[in-house]
């Protein structure tokens, strides 16, 4: 997984696989799915980011254990 930040733009973009975009939908206002031919969701894009996110700059990655 991918998370990319364009400050130019102002696009956060979470990329899932490397697959060409076929189509996409824009659920809500500046959020939009990107999905390959299998209709398998490939990424997420938020435009206006810096408005919708805190610090579009920052993360944090965690990763829980698995529990058996």
């Amino acid at each position: 997984m991918k998370v990319i930040y364009d400050a130019a733009t102002d696009v956060l973009r979470f990329v899932f696989r490397d697959a060409i975009v076929e189509d996409f939908n824009e659920d809500r206002p500046d959020v939009q799915l990107d999905y390959d031919t299998n209709d398998n969701l490939v990424a997420i894009e938020i435009h206006n980011a810096s408005k919708m996110i805190e610090n579009p700059r920052s993360l944090e990655h965690i990763v829980l254990n698995e529990s058996t």
